[in-house]
């Protein structure tokens, strides 16, 4: 399992929309599984799940992201899961910390610490 957090400025909406399609464009065998959007008062939260194949390992791995936002701040939260092989050990070719180093890139030329 990996995992980031990330803030940065902007509109919650469209950094959803963002992620939602750069993500999916990171790769021919990523696909988006399903996605949520929940507005709670003034805020509104994205829960998105995506799925990738990784050739080098045989396997494949999961990643949720969740964006929420305040204002003009934005939360993003991923979770890559799924990147090991075999029931016991679970031993894992880093497939779900490529995977959500893909946020990592996407979001860091934004501002997005």
């Amino acid at each position: 399992m990996a995992s980031i957090s990330m803030i940065g400025k902007g509109n919650v909406i469209e950094i959803a929309g963002m992620l939602s399609t750069e993500i999916r464009n990171s790769g021919m065998s990523c696909e988006l599984v399903d996605s949520i959007q929940r507005r709670v008062g003034d805020s509104t939260l994205y829960v998105i799940v995506f799925e990738k194949y990784y050739w080098r390992a045989s396997n494949r791995a999961s990643l949720t992201v969740v964006v929420s936002g305040d204002g003009d701040n934005v939360y993003v939260d991923a979770i890559g899961s799924g990147g090991g092989q075999g029931p016991i050990f679970k031993m894992s070719w880093g497939a779900e910390r490529s995977f959500v180093s893909t946020v990592e890139q996407i979001l860091q030329p934004l501002g997005f610490q």
